[in-house]
């Protein structure tokens, strides 16, 4: 086949690859939540990307294992006196973590492998899915780098709450390539939206990765868990302590009243620039996809809110996370979409040489 084009099998099995990429990392985002959620992140003390993948076999073992985490800070101040079975709770919650983090890692580069044997990576199509893999490596250095922050000689009882947000945005930003590539690969055409919609559509994704970002700082401090009145904080509209003198400009990062007013303030304005974008362009050729984002958005809102006055039990704060990783899937679309018609499409290019054949 042509080394320019990509024929329809070809382009359906690495779609259905990406599929399967796309619903694994959406898993580990959810399983990480859980792992926050259960403060388990730090019962595995060592970064052993091979050898960890098997779990403790035996009673010494586990005794091993146990008693390493107990040289943390986290153990010392927090978990002192936990049982066996309270530190195997929280051991199996950080170990899945890492497991499907290795289980992604083997189909990504299985099945970069096996399309590259079948010369099906053509049109640079090749050095995406290699750059894609690559930042599948730098996701597993940041998440030790995070993991390192709350482990040996520090004051910390978790991980820091910057590291957390950069390890979670880019899982998100590795989902959206994801899409994007697998967008790509498909038969639908863009829109050639207006430049005023591109614009909004550009705005809102932007904002929702931001938003996405500061409630893994919100995560990270638990400060979901601290102020849980609405509308107000503690009875006030801003927060007294939003700067704290000990932290300075830190306070937007680690501090627990910054972090979750400025998520609220954030929530606000993109529930209110969806909705806006949905009117303004009701009659444009993205009206369908500005209309269901500001739905995802508003149930997006309601459900923080009912998340929040609960002081986010695992199973709300999971769903919401859930539901911040969809929308953020839709805004990515909705760019996408926005774009103008294009002049090669992966699949169309092969039907437009008339060549169906497959090495």
């Amino acid at each position: 086949m042509s080394t320019n084009a990509i024929s329809p099998v070809a382009a359906g099995w690495i779609r259905r690859w990406l599929i399967l990429l796309a619903l694994m990392v959406y898993a580990i985002i959810l399983v990480g939540g859980a792992t926050r959620l259960t403060d388990s992140g730090l019962s595995i003390t060592e970064w052993r990307p091979v050898s960890g993948a098997l779990p403790p076999m035996s009673e010494a073992a586990w005794l091993a294992e146990f008693e390493k985490y107990r040289s943390t800070t986290q153990y010392q101040f927090q978990n002192a006196g936990m049982s066996m079975g309270e530190f195997q709770f929280i051991y199996w919650w950080e170990w899945g973590h890492r497991q499907i983090a290795r289980l992604i890692g083997l189909v990504a580069v299985a099945g970069f492998a096996v399309f590259a044997a079948r010369r099906w990576l053509g049109q640079g199509l090749a050095w995406k899915l290699a750059g894609l893999i690559a930042l599948g490596g730098l996701q597993g250095a940041i998440g030790w780098w995070m993991v390192a922050s709350g482990i040996g000689e520090t004051e910390r009882v978790s991980v820091a709450p910057y590291r957390l947000m950069t390890h979670f945005t880019l899982a998100l930003l590795i989902l959206a390539f994801i899409t994007w590539l697998w967008l790509d690969l498909g038969r639908q055409q863009r829109a050639g939206a207006p430049k005023a919609a591109r614009q909004a559509a550009l705005a809102l994704m932007v904002l929702i990765f931001v938003q996405m970002a500061a409630g893994a700082l919100v995560a990270g401090l638990d400060a979901g868990r601290t102020y849980t009145d609405w509308p107000l904080m503690a009875g006030e509209v801003f927060p007294a302590h939003y700067m704290h003198a000990d932290l300075g400009v830190r306070s937007l990062f680690e501090g627990r009243e910054a972090t979750q007013f400025n998520h609220r303030l954030l929530a606000y304005i993109l529930w209110a620039g969806s909705l806006v974008a949905a009117w303004a362009f009701r009659k444009s050729t993205l009206s369908r996809e500005f209309a269901f984002l500001a739905v995802l958005v508003s149930a997006q809102a309601v459900w923080g809110i009912l998340t929040l006055v609960n002081a986010a039990p695992m199973g709300l704060a999971l769903v919401h996370q859930g539901l911040g990783v969809v929308i953020t899937l839709w805004a990515v679309y909705t760019v996408w979409r926005a774009g103008g018609p294009r002049a090669h499409n992966a699949y169309c290019s092969v039907m437009t040489l008339g060549s169906t054949k497959t090495t």
